[in-house]
């Protein structure tokens, strides 16, 4: 499928079978997501997959909570995939300081964008959870505190099917040098 294509078929997807992934899936889509762009080629993430059953568990009851329950699908997801923020590079570090972005978070959410469609790509179905207890996920993980997890993706095979995707008119979101 052409790159148009496959950004219409790439969905949020919060149903899946219950059926495991395969790790060669996971590395293909680690692998298009190491070679994602980032502020000062910083690189600056690293990817924990989580398909231990156990671990899985314990960290996806961490992306929700009384007052919002809304990621609970997290737990029929065989594969979650944390991205954890490395330290950056000096003229990232900068960067941040000097323009008032963290661009950390910004090449976090490329790399999670390459995840996604690689991921599309391969038949599996994802969701990028911004939602979740980051402590408790560091201490399950046993990341260090000098470091913070920026997103979590859930991964599987889908169960549904993606909807027609609703967005805004190219009208109302383009304009040429205003």
């Amino acid at each position: 499928m052409d790159f148009l294509e496959l950004c219409e078929k790439r969905y949020t997807c919060r149903k899946y079978l219950e059926k495991g992934v395969e790790r060669e899936k996971i590395e293909r889509c680690l692998e298009a997501s190491r070679l994602a762009p980032s502020a000062a080629n910083a690189q600056p993430w690293s990817f924990i997959v989580i398909d231990d059953p156990e671990l899985k568990e314990s960290v996806a009851k961490e992306t929700f909570d009384k007052v919002a329950s809304f990621n609970k699908f997290s737990l029929a997801a065989p594969v979650l995939v944390a991205i954890v923020n490395e330290n950056p590079l000096m003229t990232s570090f900068l960067g941040r300081f000097s323009q008032g972005r963290d661009y950390t978070l910004i090449d976090a959410g490329i790399t999670a964008s390459h995840f996604c469609l690689k991921a599309t790509e391969e038949g599996l179905g994802t969701c990028i959870l911004g939602y979740f207890n980051e402590n408790n996920v560091k201490k399950i993980l046993k990341i260090p505190g000098n470091k913070s997890v920026s997103l979590i993706i859930a991964v599987g095979y889908p169960a549904d099917s993606p909807r027609k995707k609703i967005r805004k008119s190219i009208e109302k979101i383009r304009k040429y040098n205003i």
